[in-house]
Protein backbone atom coordinates (compact mmCIF):
# COMPACT_ATOMS: atom_id res chain seq x y z
CA UNK A 1 0.00 0.00 0.00
CA UNK A 2 1.40 3.57 -1.05
CA UNK A 3 0.17 6.49 0.83
CA UNK A 4 -0.62 9.75 -1.26
CA UNK A 5 -1.84 13.45 -1.38
CA UNK A 6 -4.16 14.31 -3.92
CA UNK A 7 -3.90 18.06 -5.26
CA UNK A 8 -7.02 19.09 -6.61
CA UNK A 9 -6.90 21.56 -9.99
CA UNK A 10 -8.36 24.80 -10.44
CA UNK A 11 -11.77 23.86 -10.31
CA UNK A 12 -11.48 22.88 -6.56
CA UNK A 13 -12.19 19.24 -4.80
CA UNK A 14 -14.61 17.86 -7.32
CA UNK A 15 -16.57 15.22 -7.46
CA UNK A 16 -14.52 13.96 -9.92
CA UNK A 17 -11.12 14.70 -8.10
CA UNK A 18 -12.66 12.83 -5.40
CA UNK A 19 -13.32 9.70 -7.70
CA UNK A 20 -10.06 9.42 -9.28
CA UNK A 21 -9.05 9.06 -5.17
CA UNK A 22 -11.64 6.38 -4.47
CA UNK A 23 -10.51 4.54 -7.81
CA UNK A 24 -6.86 4.77 -5.84
CA UNK A 25 -7.87 3.82 -2.52
CA UNK A 26 -9.92 0.41 -4.48
CA UNK A 27 -6.38 -0.41 -5.72
CA UNK A 28 -5.65 -0.62 -2.24
CA UNK A 29 -3.57 2.53 -1.44
CA UNK A 30 -3.78 5.54 0.96
CA UNK A 31 -5.10 8.52 -0.38
CA UNK A 32 -5.53 12.21 0.94
CA UNK A 33 -7.23 15.07 -0.68
CA UNK A 34 -6.54 18.45 1.05
CA UNK A 35 -9.00 21.31 -0.30
CA UNK A 36 -6.82 24.04 -1.26
CA UNK A 37 -10.48 25.84 -1.75
CA UNK A 38 -11.68 25.74 1.74
CA UNK A 39 -14.89 23.80 0.17
CA UNK A 40 -15.21 25.69 -3.27
CA UNK A 41 -16.10 24.57 -6.28
CA UNK A 42 -16.24 26.52 -9.60
CA UNK A 43 -18.05 25.92 -12.97
CA UNK A 44 -15.01 26.80 -15.03
CA UNK A 45 -11.73 27.31 -15.69
CA UNK A 46 -12.13 30.93 -15.45
CA UNK A 47 -14.28 31.09 -12.57
CA UNK A 48 -11.66 28.67 -10.49
CA UNK A 49 -8.70 31.29 -11.66
CA UNK A 50 -10.17 34.33 -11.10
CA UNK A 51 -10.80 32.68 -7.32
CA UNK A 52 -6.94 31.84 -7.30
CA UNK A 53 -6.41 35.49 -8.04
CA UNK A 54 -8.00 37.13 -5.69
CA UNK A 55 -6.51 34.38 -3.02
CA UNK A 56 -3.48 35.13 -4.04
CA UNK A 57 -1.15 31.89 -6.40
CA UNK A 58 1.43 32.07 -3.80
CA UNK A 59 -0.72 31.56 -1.09
CA UNK A 60 -2.91 28.56 -3.31
CA UNK A 61 0.46 26.79 -3.14
CA UNK A 62 1.48 27.25 -0.20
CA UNK A 63 -1.84 26.03 1.36
CA UNK A 64 -0.60 22.95 -0.45
CA UNK A 65 2.51 22.89 1.00
CA UNK A 66 1.41 23.22 4.44
CA UNK A 67 -1.20 20.69 3.93
CA UNK A 68 1.39 17.82 3.96
CA UNK A 69 2.73 18.72 7.43
CA UNK A 70 0.73 16.54 9.32
CA UNK A 71 1.50 13.43 7.09
CA UNK A 72 3.76 11.21 6.78
CA UNK A 73 6.98 12.34 4.56
CA UNK A 74 6.91 9.17 2.94
CA UNK A 75 4.34 9.90 0.51
CA UNK A 76 3.81 10.25 -3.26
CA UNK A 77 2.77 13.64 -4.18
CA UNK A 78 0.29 14.09 -7.01
CA UNK A 79 -1.56 17.04 -8.66
CA UNK A 80 -3.75 17.76 -11.21
CA UNK A 81 -2.99 20.47 -13.00
CA UNK A 82 -2.99 23.73 -10.15
CA UNK A 83 -2.31 21.47 -7.67
CA UNK A 84 1.23 19.99 -9.69
CA UNK A 85 2.42 23.27 -8.32
CA UNK A 86 2.53 21.37 -4.46
CA UNK A 87 2.85 18.64 -5.28
CA UNK A 88 5.59 18.97 -7.66
CA UNK A 89 7.45 20.90 -4.98
CA UNK A 90 6.50 18.76 -2.47
CA UNK A 91 8.50 15.95 -4.26
CA UNK A 92 11.60 17.76 -5.31
CA UNK A 93 12.24 19.51 -1.46
CA UNK A 94 10.66 17.36 0.95
CA UNK A 95 13.21 14.43 2.07
CA UNK A 96 11.61 10.98 2.04
CA UNK A 97 9.39 11.81 -0.84
CA UNK A 98 8.14 8.09 -2.66
CA UNK A 99 6.96 9.55 -6.25
CA UNK A 100 5.24 12.10 -7.59
CA UNK A 101 2.30 11.81 -10.47
CA UNK A 102 1.87 14.99 -12.40
CA UNK A 103 -1.45 15.53 -14.07
CA UNK A 104 -2.21 18.17 -16.36
CA UNK A 105 0.92 19.97 -15.69
CA UNK A 106 4.70 20.52 -14.99
CA UNK A 107 7.08 23.01 -13.68
CA UNK A 108 10.59 23.61 -14.64
CA UNK A 109 12.38 21.39 -12.01
CA UNK A 110 14.49 24.87 -11.84
CA UNK A 111 12.05 26.39 -9.81
CA UNK A 112 12.15 24.02 -6.79
CA UNK A 113 15.70 22.82 -6.95
CA UNK A 114 18.93 22.14 -9.52
CA UNK A 115 17.74 18.84 -10.78
CA UNK A 116 14.97 16.35 -10.08
CA UNK A 117 15.90 14.10 -7.28
CA UNK A 118 17.75 10.78 -7.63
CA UNK A 119 15.47 7.83 -6.44
CA UNK A 120 12.27 9.75 -6.94
CA UNK A 121 9.94 8.10 -9.89
CA UNK A 122 7.98 10.71 -11.63
CA UNK A 123 5.45 10.40 -14.31
CA UNK A 124 3.98 13.14 -16.35
CA UNK A 125 -0.20 12.78 -17.87
CA UNK A 126 -1.22 14.96 -20.33
CA UNK A 127 -3.29 15.42 -23.80
CA UNK A 128 -0.60 15.89 -26.59
CA UNK A 129 -3.10 18.94 -27.75
CA UNK A 130 -3.72 20.99 -24.55
CA UNK A 131 -2.94 24.21 -25.21
CA UNK A 132 -2.83 24.38 -21.57
CA UNK A 133 0.01 22.14 -21.16
CA UNK A 134 1.87 23.76 -24.57
CA UNK A 135 4.21 26.17 -22.40
CA UNK A 136 4.85 22.51 -19.84
CA UNK A 137 5.46 20.50 -22.20
CA UNK A 138 9.43 21.76 -22.29
CA UNK A 139 9.76 21.38 -18.76
CA UNK A 140 8.07 17.84 -18.84
CA UNK A 141 10.35 16.85 -21.91
CA UNK A 142 13.43 18.04 -20.12
CA UNK A 143 12.25 16.53 -16.84
CA UNK A 144 12.79 13.22 -18.77
CA UNK A 145 15.69 13.97 -20.25
CA UNK A 146 17.21 14.82 -16.68
CA UNK A 147 16.24 12.05 -15.16
CA UNK A 148 15.84 8.24 -15.47
CA UNK A 149 13.30 8.42 -13.20
CA UNK A 150 11.09 10.32 -15.36
CA UNK A 151 8.11 9.69 -17.70
CA UNK A 152 6.35 11.63 -20.26
CA UNK A 153 2.68 10.31 -21.03
CA UNK A 154 1.04 12.12 -23.78
CA UNK A 155 -2.97 10.94 -24.75
CA UNK A 156 -4.64 11.80 -27.96
CA UNK A 157 -6.79 14.95 -27.73
CA UNK A 158 -6.84 18.41 -26.76
CA UNK A 159 -9.32 18.71 -23.31
CA UNK A 160 -7.27 20.11 -20.21
CA UNK A 161 -9.02 18.40 -17.17
CA UNK A 162 -9.70 15.02 -19.27
CA UNK A 163 -9.72 12.80 -15.90
CA UNK A 164 -12.12 14.54 -13.88
CA UNK A 165 -14.98 12.65 -14.38
CA UNK A 166 -17.19 15.60 -13.56
CA UNK A 167 -16.33 17.79 -15.98
CA UNK A 168 -17.24 18.17 -19.59
CA UNK A 169 -13.51 17.65 -20.33
CA UNK A 170 -13.56 13.85 -19.48
CA UNK A 171 -12.13 11.88 -21.79
CA UNK A 172 -13.18 8.00 -20.43
CA UNK A 173 -10.81 6.32 -22.73
CA UNK A 174 -8.17 8.59 -21.72
CA UNK A 175 -9.19 8.84 -17.88
CA UNK A 176 -9.51 4.90 -18.22
CA UNK A 177 -5.60 4.51 -19.81
CA UNK A 178 -4.25 7.15 -17.35
CA UNK A 179 -5.67 5.49 -14.08
CA UNK A 180 -4.04 2.29 -14.89
CA UNK A 181 -1.18 3.62 -15.44
CA UNK A 182 -1.40 5.65 -11.58
CA UNK A 183 -2.25 2.64 -10.13
CA UNK A 184 0.76 0.64 -11.96
CA UNK A 185 3.03 3.67 -10.74
CA UNK A 186 1.79 3.32 -6.73
CA UNK A 187 2.11 -0.46 -7.19
CA UNK A 188 5.71 -0.19 -7.97
CA UNK A 189 6.08 2.04 -5.54
CA UNK A 190 4.61 0.14 -3.04
CA UNK A 191 6.78 -2.60 -3.82
CA UNK A 192 9.59 -0.54 -3.64
CA UNK A 193 9.04 0.62 -0.30
CA UNK A 194 8.82 -3.43 0.25
CA UNK A 195 12.32 -3.91 -0.63
CA UNK A 196 13.54 -0.89 1.03
CA UNK A 197 12.55 -2.02 4.30
CA UNK A 198 13.73 -5.73 3.74
CA UNK A 199 17.04 -4.54 3.30
CA UNK A 200 17.21 -2.15 6.01
CA UNK A 201 16.34 -4.76 8.57
CA UNK A 202 18.40 -7.19 7.09
CA UNK A 203 21.94 -4.89 6.39
CA UNK A 204 22.11 -6.70 2.76
CA UNK A 205 20.38 -7.79 -0.19
CA UNK A 206 16.93 -8.90 0.76
CA UNK A 207 17.63 -11.63 -1.61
Amino acid sequence: MAEVVLFHHVQGLTPGVVAFADELRAAGHTVHTPDLFEGRTFDSLEEGMAYVRQVGFGEVAARGVRAADGLPREVVHVGFSLGVVPAQELAQTRAGARGALLMHACIPVSEFGAEWPKGVPVQVHAMEDDSFFAEDAEAARALVAGSSDAELFLYPGEQHLFADSSLPSYDPDAAQLLTRRAVEFLDAVDRDAVDRDAVDRDGGDPR
